[in-house]
């Protein structure tokens, strides 16, 4: 029964950093203005993000742009919507690995088989967590250094914007559930008393008279 609360925490885990990481993915937050300037008061900023750019005005209206030529897009952006995407579908694959393996579901006979198609899952959403790291870092990486280049102008300076850290987060979730899984799995494998208990029903037989017997009923 360990095994198998490790197993659920762990897919729950890995749920609620697959949610965030699509929405780490969608937001306009990857990059957001530096304010430097001395004045406080500014007359508006900018989000940019993976799919479109976004200027909100001090007055709270806000004006978003799809940007509309991908091929024009930096090989930075055009990498990370490859990545994320790609991570966001492969944590898709991993929800049905793990749901089939997994000791609460009944898809594979219990055994080996199903611990390691549970392992399998396990896996591949830590592997998600790692994917999804990389344009995470590399984002924040050329913010950074832009940043603190002199010969980029102020006006063009830009902060880390909330979508990394959401997405920063999903990937440790990812990246933990994942692990969970895994010594569910491995424990469910080299251990079977610790595994979720299945109980099976005899079969009913009938009498010489055709008759269940009444036993069967209770």
């Amino acid at each position: 029964m360990g095994s198998a609360a490790l197993e659920i925490l762990g897919l729950v885990l890995c749920l609620v950093g697959w949610v965030g990481l699509i929405l780490a993915c969608g937001l306009p937050m990857w990059q957001v203005t530096a304010f430097l300037d001395h004045n406080i008061v500014t007359a508006q900023t900018t989000w940019k993000g993976l799919w479109m750019s976004c200027v909100v005005q001090s007055t709270g209206h806000m004006q978003c742009k799809v940007y509309e030529s991908v091929l024009a897009l930096s090989a930075e952006v055009q990498a990370a919507r490859a990545l994320t995407v790609g991570a966001v579908l492969l944590a898709l694959v991993a929800l049905f690995v793990t749901l089939t393996g997994a000791q609460c579901t009944t898809c594979v006979a219990p055994g080996p088989t199903k611990a390691r198609v549970a392992l399998t899952g396990g896996a591949l959403y830590a592997l998600c967590g790692l994917l999804a790291l990389v344009p995470l870092c590399w984002f924040a990486n050329i913010v950074v250094r832009e940043f603190y280049d002199p010969a980029v102008p102020v006006s063009q300076k830009y902060e880390l914007g909330a979508a990394l850290y959401i997405g920063w987060a999903a990937s440790a979730l990812l990246m933990c559930g994942g692990g969970l899984v895994c010594c569910g799995a491995w424990v469910c494998a080299g251990r079977p008393e610790f595994s979720f208990p299945v109980k099976y029903s005899a079969p009913r037989r009938p009498t010489a008279n055709g008759d269940y017997d009444k036993k069967n009923y209770v």
